[in-house]
């Protein structure tokens, strides 16, 4: 056994972990970041599973990562590069489809195809959503305040909380107390009349969650995933080159030139307490590493159930991390294929196969599949959104064949029965069939297949559930209340201890807020 002194321990080396340590190195601190796998990433990695196939394994497109952390960390310099996904094409059940291209006009057109009531709603649409994410956007820079404290930096939290929405004209307000309180169907169904295109923008608001189109908050999920930026183009959405996988690894990079260490195959059995505070961890090998300061990116119940002894916590912070709805409702389905689908509605190949396809032909569509999950099974007919990373960046795949990647709801955690390779096998079969719907040919382009369902991505990554968000981004989940009352500022309830992961403001996605605003809150803290 062998004893070693940090400044800060990092448990965890996905993207928020090593964000996290990259800040507090670049402050001058001794850091160390300790990942269970051979790799860093968490749910952002890229394998070649499959010889010259190499898969996003679980997360696949990026959006959401922070400007001010890629300016900061330097990203670009490390490997950095997002390439832009500039389409989605939803095919429907008639054989038709609907798009939306990066040419605005172009997509505006095509809407009109189907209803010009709704091309004309479009832009307005877009205009306030636009409005929407401008108003929520600086929320996710803020820790979040204590609305019971009277501490000054609580106060002045508050009056910050209360200023940006006192700033919203009275049309836009009562349009973000919809956002945060309706369905995403619901919401939808007040601008639009086109079935697909609500459809298609209703997915927005499930993504990751335990939820429906029509169920209330989701359309605060469609917010959230509205408020991405690429290169300072709002609303985009891109493929890192080399995955998923790269973007971990350009701010691991970073990390270590800053100066901190990154131990692979280094797994955490305990969090050591002494005399009520945090000051280190035990490996899994018998190493004992210490620092005054532990950080852990992993989800409240993997940090505080299991890495903590309970009896060092508070009886009620336990009970609301027992309460933490963190339900996985995701699956995932990577394919190596010899042929591009060749869909229906849109024969051959085509810039399509260089954007998303929408498994979203309508709302019953969408509602359904999450009726099967809501009485504990996958769903039959599945909303699935499907990329061709291959077609976007060339290596990820031989030459002529392609790798594609399918992210699909619903796959409950909570299956009945439980999880195993009968069920897991027929999930596959229900995705490959639900794409073979709209391109006759897929099923025979499969060249292998990699299912993966909410236990083994919890088996693999360590999320709980294999939840991707670390817990739902339900309204009693969110800013001061995520992941527990009373310590959402990155703070743990025990001296030394901090959190950073997902499951901490503002949520999840490959966003990377969390690692930082931690990272800020930790120096406050410290000494110099």
């Amino acid at each position: 056994m062998t004893t070693q002194r940090y400044d800060a321990i990092v448990i965890g080396g996905g993207h928020n972990g090593l964000i996290n340590a990259a800040y507090l190195a670049r402050a001058g601190k001794k850091v160390v970041v300790l990942e269970r796998r051979h790799l860093v990433g968490g749910a952002a990695v890229t394998e070649e599973i499959y010889p010259g196939f190499k898969y996003s394994v679980f997360s696949y497109v990026v959006s959401l990562l922070r400007p001010e952390i890629i300016r900061d960390l330097d990203l670009p310099r490390h490997g950095l590069e997002i390439l832009p996904l500039e389409s989605t094409v939803t095919p429907t059940l008639d054989g038709d489809y609907i798009a939306a291209w990066a040419d605005h006009d172009v997509t505006r057109r095509e809407i009109y195809r189907h209803s010009k009531r709704d091309a004309d709603a479009y832009d307005e649409y877009n205009k306030l959503m636009h409005h929407m994410a401008m108003a929520v956007k600086p929320i996710l820079a803020m820790v979040p305040p204590d609305p019971t404290s009277l501490a000054p930096s609580d106060l002045r939290g508050m009056l910050e909380f209360a200023r940006i929405f006192r700033a919203l004209p009275t049309r836009q307000f009562h349009a973000l107390y919809k956002l945060m309180t309706m369905s995403a169907g619901d919401y939808l169904d007040e601008w639009f009349e086109t079935d697909v295109l609500k459809a298609t923008k209703s997915a927005s608001g499930i993504i990751g969650t335990f939820m429906g189109p029509r169920t209330p908050g989701s359309a605060y999920v469609l917010l959230h995933h509205y408020m991405g930026e690429i290169d300072g183009a709002f609303r985009a959405w891109g493929f890192a080159k080399g995955g998923t996988g790269a973007i971990s690894e350009s701010i691991a990079s970073s990390a270590r030139e800053l100066g901190a260490e990154i131990r692979l195959n280094a797994s955490v059995a305990q969090i050591l307490v002494k005399g009520g505070r945090a000051t280190g961890v035990a490996l899994e090998n018998g190493d004992e590493l210490h620092a005054p300061v532990v950080v852990t990116s992993l989800d409240p119940k993997r940090s505080f159930l299991k890495l903590v002894e309970e009896k060092e916590l508070p009886a009620d912070f336990v009970e609301d991390v027992r309460r933490y709805k963190i339900r996985g409702s995701s699956g995932k389905v990577n394919l190596s294929l010899s042929e591009l689908p060749d869909l229906t509605c849109m024969p051959g190949t085509g810039p399509h196969h260089r954007g998303a396809i929408s498994i979203s032909p309508s709302m019953e569509y969408v509602e359904t599949a999450y009726d099967d999950a809501k009485y504990g099974n996958f769903s039959r007919e599945p909303y699935m959104d499907i990329i061709i990373p291959s077609m976007i960046d060339p290596q990820m795949a031989p030459p002529g064949k392609h790798v594609m990647s399918i992210f699909v709801q619903y796959a409950p955690s909570n299956i009945t029965g439980g999880w195993d390779a009968t069920k897991r096998e027929a999930f596959g079969d229900a995705v490959v069939n639900a794409v073979t719907r709209f391109a006759p040919n897929f099923r025979s382009s499969i060249l292998h297949r990699q299912v993966l369902t909410p236990a083994d991505i919890e088996a693999i990554t360590g999320l709980t559930d294999g939840n991707i968000f670390q817990g739902e981004l339900a309204l009693h989940q969110l800013f001061f209340l995520r992941p527990a009352p009373g310590w959402a500022k990155f703070r743990a309830p025990l001296k030394g201890l901090y959190q950073c992961g997902s499951a901490t403001h503002p949520g999840g996605g490959i966003m990377g807020a969390a690692g930082r605003l931690a990272a800020l809150e930790i120096l406050k803290d410290v000494p110099k």
